[in-house]
């Protein structure tokens, strides 16, 4: 397939990196979202990024106005009629999820590639879920997704070959580097990355520290960029929640019990960076 025109569904934090590190390289990109005021912000958080790039000289003015120029924006899904791949960027919820894939799959070619941004949830259950299944695949990007230069690709038990390979090739187009994985929950980053958040979290809740000396001990200990309950903060702590709840489930295994204290600020609505308040207070 000659890869020209994607869809992105979501036009979140997620939603709108993807959109733009496909439009800076040279898709044509359709992003979708419920309301014209999220579209807006989406582009307008784009076109700040590209500025960002602008001023440190890793993207051109002229870079910037084409890369902008290749997104359109809708609220209807009949938009999708032309794209080739479709990028869906919802919120880590299955029901939420399976609804928007239904969605797409109403609109789309039966030729279109459909592929799921979860971090957690069973890409083989997610493919059942749409007609020809074996053209759906996990693309797990990560945030900030111009930043970070990981894609992890999740192939479910349906999922071709043919699927397979046009999703590392769209992401070494992106000057990505792409990571196969097998359909388990939590895949590989996040498998090993979020059970040790969540001990981070245990150890907090004891008082063995408090949440500075945490994040400075692995930070400078162990050489992370970002201490664990700072990064918590910035995934977001719904996030977290929602992905320990899945490797509870999928697992059956007690080791992936979320934290209470997590479960409680989560209720609480301290969500991290978004919010404003985590184990970090931010402005």
């Amino acid at each position: 397939m000659n890869l020209q025109h994607i869809g992105v569904i979501g036009a979140g934090t997620m939603g709108n990196g993807i959109a733009q590190v496909c439009a800076v390289a040279g898709f044509n990109v359709t992003l979708i979202d419920i309301s014209d005021s999220a579209l807006q912000k989406a582009v307008a958080t784009v076109g700040k990024n590209l500025d960002r790039q602008v001023a440190k000289a890793t993207l051109s003015e002229e870079q910037k106005r084409a890369a902008l120029d290749k997104i359109r924006t809708s609220t209807d899904y009949t938009s999708l009629k032309d794209v080739q791949l479709v990028i869906e960027a919802a919120t880590e919820n299955l029901d939420l999820k399976l609804r928007v894939l239904q969605q797409i799959a109403a609109q789309v070619s039966a030729e279109c590639v459909i592929a799921s941004n979860t971090s957690s949830l069973s890409i083989t259950q997610l493919a059942a879920s749409v007609s020809q299944p074996e053209r759906f695949i996990g693309l797990h990007f990560f945030n900030p997704v111009p930043v970070m230069g990981l894609i992890e690709v999740i192939r479910g038990l349906q999922t071709s070959d043919a699927t397979h390979a046009l999703a590392l090739d769209m992401a070494t187009t992106l000057g990505k580097t792409a990571i196969t994985a097998g359909n388990r929950p939590g895949f590989v980053v996040n498998r090993i990355l979020v059970p040790m958040i969540n001990e981070a979290i245990l150890v907090f809740q004891e008082g063995l520290a408090s949440a500075d000396d945490i994040d400075a001990g692995m930070h400078l200990g162990c050489n992370q960029p970002i201490g664990p309950l700072a990064l918590a903060d910035l995934i977001g702590l719904d996030t977290v929640l929602a992905i320990l709840e899945a490797f509870y489930d999928g697992f059956n295994d007690s080791k992936y019990r979320p934290a209470p204290l997590l479960k409680e600020m989560v209720a609480a609505g301290y969500l991290g960076r978004k919010t404003g308040r985590g184990f970090h207070a931010y402005a």
